[in-house]
């Protein structure tokens, strides 16, 4: 759910990139990463430890896919009923999309998460609690709030990392972003949001990120958090759409 809106926040919190130390990572990952252009297997999984690269602290907002490209991003799930549904419209329209999932919900439904990572897509971290406040909270709790949803989501998937942290209502901090990014997760923003989580109706949904696309490649959608038959409806028009306009579809800049 987003809590500051557009280029409003994000302006506020990208600042000078802070120094960042390279950890070990403790979990196994698959042989096939995600997010590499070739589907991860379903089953296969490599028992090694390798090196975690830190990135940069600084909040990503442009697309790896080149300056007419956008980044489709999912929020809050997975959910056994939206995702499965985010997913076939994804597939249908060949887009991989960034998933931003809150740990205990990856914990609950593992299945979903292999099947996000094995159709190619991204895994991002967002928290355990999803609480918009935590730039108000002690460093302590952020930490336990990232790196406890990094090992749900980790172990969910099978192995795969989450490679982006996007902080719940844009709530970073210098802190967070830091930590984030020593574990190889860039700092996620947004540039569109969607306001899909308040259900206006799909036409809604689809004006506010046809009339918003100038603020930045990076949309805001969600798969969990209700009903979110309004958003599936949205991508079912926004993705034919988006390419019809010459648009490719990109991840989110590492």
């Amino acid at each position: 759910m987003a809590r500051h809106a557009g280029r409003g926040w994000y302006g506020r919190m990208i600042g000078a990139a802070i120094g960042v130390t390279a950890v070990t990572a403790a979990a196994s990952v698959w042989t096939a990463q995600a997010g590499q252009g070739v589907d991860a297997p379903a089953a296969s999984a490599r028992h090694t430890a390798p090196k975690v690269v830190a990135v940069s602290p600084v909040i990503a907002h442009s697309s790896d896919g080149g300056a007419h490209a956008v980044n489709i991003t999912i929020d809050d799930g997975p959910d056994p009923t939206w995702t499965p549904q985010v997913l076939q419209v994804l597939r249908e329209n060949g887009v991989k999309a960034t998933f931003c999932m809150v740990g205990p919900e990856a914990q609950a439904h593992p299945d979903l998460v292999k099947q996000v990572v094995a159709a190619g897509h991204r895994l991002c971290d967002h928290t355990v609690s999803h609480d918009t406040g935590m730039d108000h909270k002690a460093e302590s709790y952020q930490s336990q709030q990232i790196l406890d949803a990094e090992r749900q989501i980790t172990e969910a998937s099978g192995g795969v990392r989450p490679m982006y942290y996007r902080a719940p209502g844009g709530a970073f901090t210098p802190y967070s972003r830091q930590l984030a990014a020593s574990h190889g997760m860039r700092p996620l923003g947004w540039n569109v949001d969607s306001k899909d989580f308040e259900r206006p109706g799909t036409d809604v949904i689809v004006s506010t990120v046809k009339s918003e696309l100038a603020n930045g490649p990076t949309l805001l959608f969600h798969d969990a958090g209700g009903d979110r038959s309004q958003t599936v409806a949205a991508l079912r028009t926004l993705l034919p759409w988006l390419k019809q306009q010459g648009y490719g579809f990109g991840f989110p800049v590492r």
